[in-house]
């Protein structure tokens, strides 16, 4: 691990210890989620008193709320960084993995002057960050909001480490194993330690969603990364499959990935590997079928906490309908009260996303030149609209990425964006389009390549996807 990280980390635990009262923010997604836990965990373990607001976006009313308040010390996790020229007069520290305002070329250069003096603003004002950013780390892969705050947490108290399993659901959450089927750069570090005490079990093997709760022609129907060419989207397409190859689909109970043999498992992406490469879809996408897995040990197994990517999928589901304190309580370890409430806001989770997609197929999706879109209007959810474009994504045989409109509660458009990675592997960066093209209508937007978001003004969708477009083609061309 960096060195810086581990000083910075220091300097913010030294800073946590001098206070006796801290007021936590985070974000609602899975990454944001954890953190809020990781921070708590260690605070209460110091012995300090402690509130935790989780927010849907971090803007300058909640700051102004919080320097109203004055607290001893504000703790942000998994945002912040994009708000510090603001932050003037707050005593707060930051562990985030995003883009921080000195690095922002749309933030006005009298707001954020030069890196240097970026630098004195933040000693000035006494918040302290620890951004992979500020170290020439790239934050959507080398850690996540849940693993900077997890290496303060470890500064802290030694026995934060057993949080190490919490702070790689966040990573996975963020999908930062997404671009190289593992997790990479300070991640490893994390993992390790994990690994080193229990935590975290973590190997190779398929890296279908659902594991350990979908029954096998589930995960298979529902393959988006990769996609399964004449499988993916077709249920009865996937059972013959299975059938085919002679993989009995129930015993008693419809049998998981986790249930099936090593020889069984062997056989399936064997076949998977031929099929993708008979369709022309080449030996990336068949590369994509295995990657590294990872699990906790400690929970049952069966179940969406035993696997990493489900317990973060089981986090966003309430994140997403705003009841992040469920999730949380969830990372603080309760397996009754808030667990069956966050089960049962999974459910219907995915409810609301079948029904999402049947929307979408009924109003239709419109093709442009270099994209395809759909708005729902009030349809679906602003907070799912993104994940329904991820699955339409699967079933669509151009390499086309899809945009979802839906409106917001503010008055404003929500925008989602999810690519084919073939696209990102040719250079497209929907991170710096969504950022960019946003702007330029009046609104703003961020996130990863392969997927981001935005907010624009009600009306300026058809002027937004035109400038979305003219970007598109000219990453292709560059």
């Amino acid at each position: 691990m960096d060195s810086r990280y581990l000083k910075r980390a220091q300097e913010i635990a030294e800073k946590i210890k001098k206070v006796d009262r801290v007021v936590v923010v985070s974000h609602i997604d899975a990454d944001g989620i954890t953190s809020g836990s990781i921070a708590a965990r260690a605070l209460e373990r110091a012995e300090k008193e402690y509130r935790v607001d989780f927010i849907k976006q971090l803007d300058e009313k909640k700051i102004e709320e919080l320097k109203d308040e004055n607290p001893p010390l504000v703790w942000f996790t998994d945002l912040g960084s994009g708000m510090v020229h603001l932050m003037h007069g707050l005593n707060a520290v930051i562990t985030d993995h995003h883009v921080p305002s000195a690095l922002q070329p749309e933030i006005p250069k009298s707001a954020r002057g030069n890196l240097d003096s970026f630098f004195r603003e933040v000693q000035k004002n006494e918040v302290l960050q620890l951004n992979p950013h500020l170290f020439g780390k790239d934050g959507s892969t080398d850690i996540s909001g849940a693993g900077v705050t997890y290496l303060v947490a470890r500064e802290l108290d030694s026995r934060n480490v057993d949080l190490s399993a919490i702070a790689i659901v966040g990573a996975i959450g963020d999908m930062q194993d997404t671009e190289s089927l593992r997790l990479t750069g300070t991640n490893r570090f994390i993992l390790a330690e994990a690994k080193k005490y229990g935590f975290i079990d973590y190997f190779i093997d398929a890296r279908f969603f659902g594991r350990e709760t979908r029954p096998i022609y589930k995960a298979l129907q529902y393959s988006t990364d990769p996609i399964l060419p004449t499988i993916t989207g077709d249920e009865k397409a996937a059972i013959r499959f299975l059938k085919r190859l002679g993989i009995p689909l129930k015993r008693e109970k419809w049998r998981r990935w986790v249930d099936l043999t090593i020889e069984e498992r062997r056989i399936i992406l064997s076949e998977l590997v031929k099929l993708i490469l008979s369709m022309s879809y080449g030996y990336e996408m068949a590369e994509r079928l295995i990657g590294e897995v990872y699990t906790l040990p400690h929970e049952e197994r069966g179940t969406p906490l035993r696997d990493a990517k489900e317990f973060a999928t089981l986090l966003n589901a309430c994140g997403r309908y705003m009841k992040a304190d469920i999730g949380f309580h969830v990372c603080l370890g309760d397996r009754d009260k808030y667990y069956k409430k966050a089960l049962s806001m999974l459910n219907n989770h995915r409810r609301n996303l079948v029904d999402g997609v049947n929307l979408v197929r009924e109003i239709g999706i419109t093709k442009r030149e270099y994209l395809e879109y759909f708005h729902a209007g009030d349809k679906i959810n602003e907070n799912i609209v993104g994940i329904v474009a991820s699955m339409l994504l699967s079933e669509e045989k151009e390499e086309l990425p899809i945009i979802a409109f839906a409106n917001s509660e503010d008055g404003n458009i929500k925008v989602s964006v999810r690519s084919p990675r073939s696209l990102i592997n040719k250079g497209v960066d929907f991170s710096i389009i969504m950022k960019e093209a946003s702007a330029k209508v009046g609104g703003y937007g961020g996130g990863h390549n392969i997927a981001a978001g935005a907010s624009i003004p009600k009306g300026s969708e058809e002027e937004f996807l035109e400038i979305v477009e003219k970007m598109i083609k000219k990453q292709l061309g560059s």
